[in-house]
């Protein structure tokens, strides 16, 4: 043989590897295909947990790491693993991915392999997602819903106090006390959740602002919700925007604009719409609307991030709504969004599935601005 696919890293951190293999593992090894057929090297901590996985899920062969190593081998490093695998199967160069690991390439290089980088999706098939894997995603969002739904309960339990900040079961509610039983909730359902958000007021403006501190009644809360499943490793990816008590009229525009907003998008996707030139159109109607997308005193406001992204083992997953025609099969969410400093951010987000002549929308949370 001459010439194979190589991927080394953690399955868990790298989705084309676990999309290949099926088997999620936080240490990183080895997985290689030549001939058509595809195999992975693994170490005794980790072989015996694969079997039933790759068996079940996946047609790669499995390895022991010792099949390629010297007896009483003292490196185990993954090396050591590709320079012994490629003796055994000939090889003589690899082609991997861009994220494969630099040092490992050049020590590759340096022990006479020819290493060439793929500039090319590794997958290219990930992009349009089965009925299994729409069968994932929607079980993975169900479970952002709940974490939601959770955040949600809270909020409408709680009672302002004097000066309008937020208590609930007696103490003051944080973001990050809001965040903790949404994150309990999610883990109680099955997923894994990082990073939830829950941004009021004026943080809500920063759409990736976790948020943090006392929450008050009557100003914006952005929940946005993105929790891996804990068995098929597919993200659910869900945002809502509330307010605890009345929201001002602005803000009430503001947020029926977004809405209605979102629903003209989902309308116009279908097979072969073209994303960028959808998003440029979206934000000229809310331009038109009264909200325009600028820098105000060295700070952007109006909707500065693109309409979604793809979903799947990746929470961002190639391609992004603005990179080109839109095609089915395709999983991706519709989170437009606008943020104006003193009325507050607004964000709500959908998944959908592209059609031939529209789109499934996997999302069944209610939206919900004013919670009383």
């Amino acid at each position: 043989m001459s010439s194979a696919r190589l991927m080394c890293a953690a399955s868990g951190h790298d989705a084309d590897l676990l999309y290949a293999t099926h088997f999620y593992a936080d240490d990183p090894f080895v997985w290689w295909e030549v001939a058509g057929k595809q195999h992975m090297a693994l170490t005794p901590l980790e072989i015996d947990r694969a079997r039933p996985v790759v068996a079940r899920a996946a047609k790669v062969r499995l390895h022991a790491i010792g099949e390629f190593l010297p007896v009483k081998a003292k490196d185990l490093s993954a090396w050591a693993v590709i320079t012994g695998l490629a003796r055994q199967f000939q090889i003589k160069s690899f082609v991997v991915p861009e994220q494969f690991p630099a040092g490992l390439l050049e020590n590759l290089r340096h022990a006479g392999l020819k290493i060439t980088v793929s500039h090319e999706p590794f997958f290219p098939q990930r992009r349009v997602k089965t009925k299994e894997e729409v069968a994932a995603l929607t079980t993975a969002l169900r479970v952002a819903e709940t974490g939601l739904r959770r955040g949600i309960e809270v909020l409408k339990a709680s009672r302002p106090d004097k000066r309008g900040f937020l208590k609930w079961a007696g103490h003051p509610l944080t973001s990050e006390r809001l965040r903790a039983e949404m994150d309990s909730a999610v883990l109680h359902a099955g997923g894994t959740p990082a990073n939830t958000i829950v941004a009021g007021g004026d943080q809500g403006c920063d759409p990736h602002e976790r948020g943090h501190g006392p929450l008050r009644a009557n100003e914006t809360i952005v929940l946005d919700i993105f929790p891996r499943h804990a068995r098929n490793h597919y993200f659910g990816d869900l945002t809502r925007t509330v307010v605890r008590g009345r929201a001002s009229e602005a803000l009430r525009k503001q947020y029926a604009t977004v809405q209605s907003g979102k629903r003209w998008v989902m309308k116009q996707m279908r097979d072969g719409t073209d994303g960028t030139a959808l998003q440029k159109e979206l934000i000229e109607r809310f331009w038109n609307a009264g909200y325009p997308t600028e820098q105000r005193k060295g700070r952007w406001v109006g909707m500065f991030h693109g309409v979604g992204h793809g979903l799947g083992l990746d929470l961002h997953e190639a391609p992004r709504f603005a990179s080109g025609k839109l095609f089915s099969g395709l999983s991706i969410t519709v989170e437009p969004g606008l943020y104006y400093p003193g009325v507050g951010g607004v964000r709500i987000e959908d998944v959908v599935i592209v059609g031939k002549t529209g789109v499934h929308n996997l999302t069944k949370f209610e939206e919900e601005l004013e919670l009383r």
